[in-house]
């Protein structure tokens, strides 16, 4: 295979977001990625799609060098779905935002993620309806002033992270807009995970919900008030790396290394791998200020996926089928002559 460079991800195409949306950041991510993608599983250029629903960023197939499908609000789940299903060989990224993706589409998306259905999601979570002009969405904070809240918000948020392991998810991560180099990292991890891969990236709009994520991603505050997961690593954070998570009876604790006697070794080591759901829950659960905010892949675990059961079901009925073609179909079952 060739090696290619994120220029030649790059379409002619004018990217219209404004000056400082966040999803600049995500799109040249992705754009830096899938040349890794490509020469780590040999893939050609030509079995990328990425396919979009409605909203700011799913404008994203515009901007990639790749088959595209820009389909309708909420919808872009089914068809990456129908894609994937209709030819297995391609490899399927979809672009959705909180919106899109967890209010119209979030039954698509639920059961997409139930399935195990080998699609690569990018959801852009900038917590607001950017395209249509400042609407609360399903992950506004609760109380949030918006043009379709102006005396605050009365309902709870989407965690997404919840959203997806609650729905028996095998692939989530989460980053920052800015996180360029974690955000490539994630990708290239997802491409290679069999399955339904959801990537939450916490994407900044500039005009109807600047800051959304500004408690944690300012870059003096970062390093204390997030962490980065790797499996096989300890979880340990904190600008001076002095910082770490320990398990405190059925719960997550912060410490403090050098304190009370915590050393490095009592620190948690970080299994994506692992079976267990519940301390993976635990940690795409945490929040600003009792914990740091996890970022990077918080699971990453193997089951069949959907497309490959519907394959091997087709090829098994094929083996034992005696209708081979449409003349075959047509004299089957009852038939009669008509003179």
């Amino acid at each position: 295979m060739p090696r290619y460079t994120f220029k030649e991800f790059k379409s002619d195409q004018e990217v219209r977001w404004c000056p400082g949306c966040g999803d600049h950041g995500v799109l040249a991510a992705l754009q830096r990625a899938l040349p890794d993608v490509t020469e780590v599983l040999g893939y050609s250029k030509e079995r990328y799609v990425v396919v979009s629903g409605i909203g700011c960023s799913s404008r994203l197939p515009y901007y990639m060098n790749t088959y595209g499908f820009h389909s309708i609000h909420g919808r872009a789940t089914a068809i990456s779905t129908g894609i994937k299903v209709a030819n297995p060989n391609l490899t399927v990224w979809q672009a959705c935002g909180d919106g899109d993706a967890l209010a119209i589409g979030g039954n698509h998306f639920i059961h997409a993620i139930r399935r195990n259905v080998d699609i690569n999601i990018v959801l852009f979570n900038n917590q607001i309806y950017g395209l249509t002009k400042g609407q609360y969405s399903p992950t506004s904070k609760f109380g949030a002033i918006t043009k379709t809240s102006p005396y605050g918000t009365v309902e709870p948020p989407f965690n997404p992270g919840s959203l997806v392991l609650g729905a028996k998810g095998t692939f989530f991560a989460r980053s920052l807009d800015t996180e360029l180099k974690l955000n490539s990292e994630i990708m290239l991890a997802a491409a290679k995970h069999e399955g339904c891969s959801v990537m939450e990236m916490l994407t900044n709009c500039v005009i109807f919900n600047d800051g959304a994520h500004k408690l944690i991603a300012d870059k003096d505050v970062r390093a204390d008030r997030t962490i980065v997961l790797r499996h096989g690593e300890r979880m340990i954070f904190g600008k001076n790396r002095d910082k770490g998570l320990v398990l405190d009876g059925m719960g997550l604790r912060v410490v403090t290394i050098g304190e009370n006697g915590v050393t490095e070794d009592d620190i948690l080591v970080h299994d994506a791998h692992s079976d267990n759901v519940g301390i993976h829950m635990m940690l795409a659960d945490m929040k600003y200020p009792d914990f740091p905010v996890a970022l990077g892949v918080i699971r990453d675990v193997k089951a069949v996926t959907y497309d490959a059961g519907v394959q091997n079901q087709v090829e098994q009925v094929k083996e034992k089928s005696k209708i081979h073609c449409v003349d075959d179909l047509l004299r089957s079952g009852s038939t009669w002559e008509v003179k």
